[in-house]
């Protein structure tokens, strides 16, 4: 298996207008080996992040490595939080937004919260508090399309820089989500793995534009100073 730490703007893998320069495409560049579970043009993936969101997400190198890191997300043992800034402010410090999305039936293109749709949770526990909006920790126990963003645009807080979900207006010009923590027993030998990518360059100057007066000194990691690893 592999652990890749992906650049905003890289899709995931091959699709209709977008059949080279994925992630795919670069590892089978490498000339290593990928699972074969699956779809040919998914070789590898595991699960996946939208093209514009950052940070980890696992490859599976045999179909062996495919089958128990699948079993594992599906039983809910793969751990997935994400950094992201939302519009607005929570209602409280805490909150769980428990919503099934689907594709939007009016635009095939996004997806939406439809009362026939996948089951889908997210935690989201607020880390900090700006004028503007809220830096939260989002806790995956599903894995739908867009799932984070469509979530928090259904409760009236839209993730910053989402154009698609009615929130533009980020610097980077790319909604503020990344995948940060990555936590999971290995499939093979059962041995605990922790991987943690900390925010990109772009999110952190938009936090520190966000923060304005109240921005971290330069070189400090803003998610250990908000204590997103606890």
């Amino acid at each position: 298996m592999l652990v890749v730490d992906k650049p905003a703007g890289m899709v995931v893998h091959p699709a209709p207008g977008n059949w080279s320069g994925t992630l795919v495409n670069a590892l089978l560049g490498r000339g290593g080996a990928l699972s074969t579970e699956g779809e040919p043009e998914r070789a590898g993936m595991v699960h996946r992040l939208d093209k514009e969101t950052s940070g980890l997400l696992v490859v599976a190198k045999t179909d062996r490595a495919h089958r128990l890191l699948s079993a594992a997300i599906a039983a809910r043992r793969v751990v997935r939080r994400y950094a992201v800034m939302t519009w607005g402010h929570l209602t409280s410090d805490t909150l769980t937004i428990d919503k099934p999305v689907a594709r939007d039936p009016r635009d095939r293109k996004r997806m939406a919260i439809v009362s026939k749709g996948r089951p889908a949770k997210t935690d989201l526990i607020r880390l900090a508090r700006f004028d503007a909006g809220d830096l939260l920790r989002a806790h995956l126990h599903s894995g739908r399309t867009h799932q984070i963003r469509v979530h928090l645009a259904s409760i009236g807080h839209p993730v910053m820089g989402d154009d698609v979900y009615g929130a533009g207006g980020l610097p980077p010009k790319r909604h503020f989500l990344h995948a940060a923590w990555l936590a999971f027993n290995h499939p093979v030998t059962g041995k605990p793995l922790d991987f943690r990518s900390p925010l990109p360059e772009d999110l952190q100057h938009s936090l520190t534009v966000i923060a304005g007066e109240h921005a971290l000194p330069a070189g400090v990691d803003a998610l250990s100073a908000f204590h997103f690893y606890e």
